[in-house]
C-alpha cells in the first residue's frame, strides 16, 4: 500500500540512490530463490516508480483488509505451492533468511507447516513495551501458540530469566492455506488485537515461526527511515 497509516509514500522515500521498495525489491530478486517475483499494490504510483526495474506489477483492489487477501487475490490464478510475502519496507530481507523460511516447508515431510514467520529477541525494553512491536511465543516445536502487542509471556513472579520475541512480519504460505484464509471471516482476536495472524491461528492453521538471524529494519515511522539510512552508511563504509 501507498497510503501507509504510520508513514503515508514510505515505499517510495529515497534511502541511498534508490526508494525504499526498490531496496526490498532487488534484495529479493538477487536471492535467486523464486521462480517469480510479483509486486502487489493498489497505487499506480506504485507502478510507476517500478518501471526502471522491469518487475512485474500487479495492480489489486485497495479495499482489501489484509495484506494476505492482496497477495490472495495477486496469485489466485498463479499454479504454485508455497508464496513469501515479503513486505515492501523490508529493504535489508536477507537472503538467508528467505531461504530458511521456504527451507520449513522442505523439511516438513508431513507438511503439518501452514503459514511460516520469522522472530528476532528483544533486549531492549522500550521495544518490549511497545505495542508497535507484536511478541510471539511458541511451543517447544516452534509453532506459535499466540501472538499479542501485549508484553507476553508474563512475568509473574518477577524473578524468572525471560526471553521475549518481536514478531517479523515476513511470511511464507502453503497456496491452499492462504486461499482458505481469505475466506475466512476476522475472528474475535483479530478484531481485538488487530493481527490477522491470529485469523490463522483461530482456525486451527499451524504457523512455524522462525528465528531470524540477521538484522531486519522495516521502514514503519520516519524515525525507522533515519535507522535505516544510517545502517546503510555503515553497510557502505
Amino acid at each position: 500500500r501507498y497510503d501507509a497509516s504510520r508513514f503515508p509514500g514510505k515505499l517510495l522515500q529515497k534511502l541511498g540512490d534508490k526508494t525504499v521498495l526498490a531496496h526490498t525489491y532487488l534484495a529479493v530478486k538477487n536471492s535467486n530463490l523464486f521462480q517469480k517475483i510479483i509486486i502487489a499494490t493498489d497505487d499506480k504510483r506504485i507502478v510507476d516508480a517500478m518501471k526502471n526495474y522491469n518487475a512485474e506489477v500487479v495492480m489489486t483492489s485497495p479495499h482489501h483488509l489484509s495484506g494476505s487477501d492482496r497477495i490472495a487475490e495477486a496469485v489466485a490464478s498463479i499454479d504454485v505451492d508455497i508464496i513469501v510475502n515479503v513486505q515492501g519496507d523490508e529493504p535489508f530481507i536477507h537472503p538467508q533468511t528467505l531461504s530458511r523460511l521456504l527451507n520449513a516447508f522442505e523439511s516438513d515431510i508431513e507438511k503439518m507447516v501452514d503459514v511460516a514467520t520469522l522472530k528476532e529477541q528483544i533486549f531492549e525494553f522500550t521495544q518490549l513495551q511497545s505495542q508497535d512491536n507484536v511478541k510471539v511465543v511458541c511451543d517447544n516445536n516452534d509453532m506459535a501458540l499466540y501472538f499479542s502487542r501485549s508484553v507476553i509471556p508474563f512475568d509473574r513472579e518477577k524473578n524468572s530469566e525471560v526471553t521475549y520475541f518481536k514478531h517479523v512480519g515476513i511470511y511464507a504460505y502453503r497456496k491452499s492455506a492462504l486461499m482458505q484464509f481469505t475466506k475466512l471471516k476476522p475472528g474475535k482476536l483479530e478484531h481485538i488485537e488487530k493481527l490477522e495472524q491470529l485469523r490463522y491461528l483461530e482456525n486451527g492453521f499451524k504457523i512455524k515461526v522462525l528465528e531470524s538471524k540477521h538484522k531486519t529494519i522495516g521502514i514503519d515511522t520516519p524515525q525507522d527511515l533515519e535507522l535505516a539510512k544510517n545502517y546503510l552508511k555503515q553497510m557502505e563504509q
